[in-house]
């Protein structure tokens, strides 16, 4: 293990990129708190296992039960060279075994979702102009947020991720947008502010319309389910004033309807990057199409992190051009926001982890290999204070279990005394 940390390194890659371009983003940088990195071999494997999408988790839970099965068959060959054990002893011997490894990635699992721990967090240069949102988030007034997940937790989570401010944009509810408003920060440059959307159905697929029912009104159907179409045509009449639509992912990019110009309803922006699972999976296949459209219809490209109050992981991050964003008031900030989304595709950049494998499972042998090859990118994305930490926790661990295998033999041999 010390071999592999320290021959990575020869290897290294920045923990981020651009999310177009997918060089390293000269715009800002990952920063690891003293608690992340003191626990960094467990910060980095539950991370990696969240950015992973729905195929890669299939993928690995299967290769590591294929791995276990190989080394469990092997080591039982063996065995029955050396003795005779019974049939029935060692099957209800391997199955105990195999319930506990079961168990342990259950565990894991439940540790990558719901264990609190400290987050990498996006730092950008100070600066007075660049703001960093997340167009994507979800409260417990949502229908399918996490119990007890309140607007103060969205904003710790946004806030340990370097997120200037989010958006909250529930199902069929403002909610727990318009509670998290309430204990906004004076000033934007004070904390992380929560601003308003609401993700909604646009002709089959998911978009969110920001500040729906805060600066426009009547945008959607009365149970705030679906775009009422001719509201939104209307209140697109008002030129710099259009509302601006969000095209979610996944979802089916034929079917978007995306805005015409100036004084039109439609899709003015677009999600490179989303969260969840699947939206991992599309975003990540997909990449070269969605970045076309949005050259070729000129939409604004941003990054959502879908939170729905499960992991410690932010997948990605917008950056958008907005002077004077630190003095400015939640309506002023979010005013701005839009005012600067509505320039198109040159209004924002998009900055996402880095992860193994460009096409998430689109390419038979990259899924095949998805198991080593996200082993690989982890441990070359690691800084120098991580790659000192794994050493340091390797050998802990190491000198942990030879002690304990030296008292087990000691105690062995005062028994047979």
């Amino acid at each position: 293990m010390t071999l592999l940390v320290l021959l990575s390194a020869a290897f290294a890659e920045d923990p981020i990129r651009d999310a177009v371009t997918l060089a390293s983003s000269a715009e800002a940088h990952l920063e690891h708190s003293a608690g992340y990195l003191a626990i960094a071999p467990v910060s980095n494997i539950l991370d990696t296992l969240t950015l992973l999408g729905a195929r890669q988790h299939i993928v690995v839970i299967v290769s590591l039960i294929v791995i276990y099965a190989a080394i469990r068959g092997w080591l039982a060959s063996r065995r029955r060279q050396a003795e005779s054990d019974a049939p029935r002893s060692s099957i209800k011997h391997e199955a105990a075994y195999a319930a506990l490894y079961l168990v342990a990635i259950v565990l894991v699992y439940a540790a990558a979702a719901a264990l609190p721990r400290p987050m990498a967090a996006l730092t950008a240069e100070s600066s007075d102009a660049v703001v960093i949102v997340d167009f994507h988030s979800h409260t417990r007034y949502s229908h399918d947020g996490r119990p007890g997940w309140d607007p103060a937790d969205v904003r710790s989570w946004h806030r340990a991720a370097g997120f200037d401010a989010a958006y909250v944009s529930d199902h069929r509810t403002v909610q727990g947008a318009e509670l998290g408003i309430v204990d906004n920060p004076t000033e934007a440059g004070q904390g992380t502010m929560i601003l308003q959307a609401l993700e909604v159905g646009w002709r089959g697929e998911h978009v969110n319309l920001l500040g729906a029912n805060r600066f426009y009104k009547g945008l959607t159907t009365s149970d705030l389910r679906d775009v009422d179409e001719q509201a939104l045509a209307l209140a697109s009449l008002i030129g710099n004033r259009e509302p601006i639509v969000m095209e979610t992912l996944p979802g089916k990019l034929d079917k978007m309807v995306p805005a015409s110009g100036r004084r039109t309803a439609g899709v003015r922006a677009i999600e490179l990057v989303d969260g969840s699972p699947r939206g991992l999976d599309q975003t990540r296949i997909m990449r070269s199409r969605i970045v076309h459209l949005a050259d070729s219809l000129n939409l604004a490209l941003v990054a959502g992190s879908d939170n729905h109050g499960w992991g410690r992981t932010a997948p990605g991050w917008t950056l958008l051009i907005v002077p004077g964003w630190r003095g400015m008031r939640t309506d002023s900030l979010a005013f701005a926001i839009e005012g600067s989304l509505r320039q198109g595709r040159e209004a924002t950049r998009v900055v996402e982890r880095r992860v193994a494998g460009e096409l998430n499972g689109g390419n038979a042998l990259e899924l095949t290999l998805t198991l080593p090859v996200v082993t690989w990118s982890m441990l070359t994305t690691l800084s120098i204070d991580e790659r000192v930490i794994w050493v340091v926790w390797v050998w802990l661990v190491v000198l942990a279990a030879r002690l304990t295998i030296g008292w087990r033999r000691r105690r062995r041999l005062r028994r047979v005394a």
